[in-house]
């Protein structure tokens, strides 16, 4: 009907890289206060600890045209010592979540960037709910456990299926196919 809403814009395309951008970087810690502490409560006011001092930040950022347009997922990985790489906060934002390639995206890179860089084991504790995700990307549960008071999956990724990427901070390009 004419006076029906228009459904929201969501922009067709958005590149996954490291973020080298001040704005990228800070629109990411804005985006996961928003999933992490406002949306699920896990975090009161700030989700930043430690690891963030060390992380390398990874975004997925929409754009409009050829320029880019904001930060509607991010996550960071970490190598504590030498050979061993953790993701952890992988967050989307709300209005992306339908398109599955945006979380799916960022796992990608997080995990073949680590791999270029001499990883020979990534972890992460993965929110049960997402659990089913993570095994269809090539991880596997090592133990069920409890983390930040909520279930987790403690998992491992199968390596072998995430070929080194070594320009992350350039990335690529994705184009988002809407869930059902």
């Amino acid at each position: 009907m004419i006076f029906d809403p228009f459904p929201v814009f969501l922009p067709s395309e958005y590149r996954v890289k490291f973020a080298t951008e001040a704005w990228e970087r800070r629109e990411a810690a804005k985006l996961r206060r928003q999933v992490f502490c406002d949306e699920q409560g896990i975090f009161s006011g700030d989700d930043r600890d430690a690891i963030d001092e060390v992380a390398i930040p990874i975004v997925a950022i929409s754009s409009l045209g050829v320029a880019p347009h904001d930060v509607v997922g991010t996550v960071r990985i970490h190598e504590p010592e030498p050979g061993i790489w953790w993701g952890s906060r992988l967050a989307v934002a709300t209005a992306y979540r339908r398109m599955g390639a945006i979380g799916t995206s960022l796992v990608r890179l997080a995990v073949s960037s680590a791999n270029a860089r001499g990883c020979r084991r990534f972890f992460a504790h993965v929110q049960s709910q997402n659990a089913l995700l993570f095994q269809r990307l090539h991880w596997h549960t090592i133990e069920e456990t409890e983390f930040h008071g909520r279930p987790h999956h403690f998992m491992q990724a199968d390596l072998a299926h995430y070929p080194p990427i070594a320009d992350a901070e350039v990335g690529f390009l994705s184009l988002p196919k809407m869930a059902a």
